[in-house]
């Protein structure tokens, strides 16, 4: 028969790791965003250059004095590849006058469009210059000027481009030669940065929930303390909680080391004993004090129910059906011990929030120790209603005296309140309880807050 394995654990990475993966992603991300408007700052501060260079040739070109005319200007300027500066354009000029072409630098006013308007524009020429374009800026002399002159410029798109990216790589490059150093640093940092951190868990670790030790309430940082105090209460409730469950376990031995103890005499007693009647008293004792420990054991067994029900979700609860479902439950008991059991309740519902089978379990408790603990004879009241603050509320009174009341047949009542102080607590209400005086009656209560 083959067994299935145990999954493997999760690895575990560290912190520190996470944290400079996500920053590394981000500060990426932010470097692609960079990287985008680098490129497309360069190619429209490439575009506005540009445009400037193509019209302030072009006015240069217009004015009176310029060097253009018959014997004054080449042909074709120097050759473009003499160039040596990086950011020299290799510009095309077409100038007209009168109508004429005056001076054409690469032989390109033949293919330029007719009509061509004044202003900027970007053109894609014929044949004699495949595959370019070419912005081109155009200009005319004003009306007062000596000759009719009109001047073109052109420059090829694909050096505006290159410029652009140019202009692109310079302002990234710095940036992506940095990313190296500064992901060292940066783990660097949040190594340095979490160390409070991990000084804190080391603390944590530390701690001994046995002695009450607590976190040291001055941390270095404010979010740090506000974890320190946050966890220092989570160990007083632990504390809190220890010290009832240690008390709560001595109250269990204690309940069940007396009928454990008499049922051990009294076996002794019958078997030793030559008297029928000796041991017929002695067995029912011994029957007794079973039962008893019994009854200890059922609410033992009654509050790991209720503490299991603790993560459920709550239900609105009438009280005063669930007070006559007990009532009515425990009436041959009170029958049987001379007992009257009455029920005071509204004709309305009080309804709360709560789970039935615990409360139910909590009245069940009150109402028996009620009727075990007090004479014959005695009245045991269960009231149901609103309290004057709107809050519901559930009693249990009695007017016997409990004092020498049945010494015998207690049923373990510190078990039983046990198991009501901790529904109470799971369902937000107050227990109350007030010792009977001659004029008072004895009463235990579970109060609800208003909603």
């Amino acid at each position: 028969m083959s067994t299935a394995r145990p999954p493997a654990p999760t690895p575990r990475r560290p912190l520190w790791r996470h944290l400079w993966a996500w920053t590394l992603g981000t500060l990426a991300a932010i470097w692609l965003i960079l990287a985008a408007v680098a490129y497309y700052t360069g190619l429209h501060e490439a575009d506005e250059i540009t445009d400037g260079q193509l019209e302030s040739t072009a006015q240069l070109l217009l004015r009176p004095d310029a060097p253009i005319g018959p014997g004054r200007a080449p042909a074709r300027p120097v050759d473009d590849g003499q160039a040596t500066a990086v950011y020299a354009p290799a510009l095309r000029i077409v100038v007209w006058e009168h109508g004429r072409v005056l001076w054409d630098t690469h032989g390109i006013a033949a293919v330029l469009p007719d009509p061509l308007p004044a202003g900027r524009r970007t053109l894609t020429l014929g044949a004699a210059h495949p595959g370019h374009t070419w912005r081109a800026f155009v200009a005319d002399a004003p009306a007062s000027a000596q000759a009719p002159r009109r001047v073109a410029v052109l420059i090829d798109m694909g050096w505006r481009q290159a410029l652009g990216r140019d202009i692109a790589e310079h302002i990234v490059r710095p940036a992506l030669i940095l990313l190296p150093l500064v992901a060292l640093l940066l783990a660097w940092a949040i190594r340095r940065g979490i160390a409070p951190l991990e000084h804190l868990s080391d603390q944590i670790a530390a701690l001994d929930l046995d002695a009450g030790k607590t976190l040291p309430a001055q941390q270095p940082f404010e979010e740090l303390s506000a974890t320190a105090h946050a966890i220092n209460a989570l160990v007083q409730r632990l504390q809190s909680q220890l010290e009832r469950e240690r008390r709560f376990t001595s109250d269990v031995a204690h309940e069940l080391r007396t009928p454990l103890t008499a049922m051990l005499l009294q076996s002794r007693l019958a078997r030793e004993t030559r008297q029928d009647a000796d041991r017929d008293a002695a067995l029912a004792l011994v029957e007794h004090d079973a039962l008893r420990a019994g009854r200890i054991l059922g609410q033992l067994l009654d509050l790991a129910r209720a503490q299991s029900l603790d993560g459920q979700a709550s239900e609105p609860v009438d009280l005063c059906h669930l007070a006559r479902q007990v009532v009515a439950a425990h009436a041959p008991m009170a029958y049987e011990l001379g007992q009257e059991l009455a029920l005071e309740a509204p004709p309305g519902p009080v309804v709360v929030q709560g789970h039935t089978t615990m409360l139910e379990l909590a009245l069940r408790n009150l109402v028996d120790n009620a009727l075990r603990h007090t004479p014959g004879g005695t009245l045991v009241e269960v009231h149901v209603g609103h309290a004057a603050d709107g809050g519901g509320y559930l009693s249990v009174r009695d007017n016997g005296a409990r004092d020498g009341a049945r010494p015998s047949a207690s049923p373990g009542l510190g078990v039983g309140l046990t198991l009501v102080q901790r529904i109470a607590d799971a369902h937000g209400a107050v227990l109350e309880q007030v010792q009977g005086t001659p004029a008072e009656p004895h009463r235990v209560t579970l109060a609800w807050p208003p909603d």
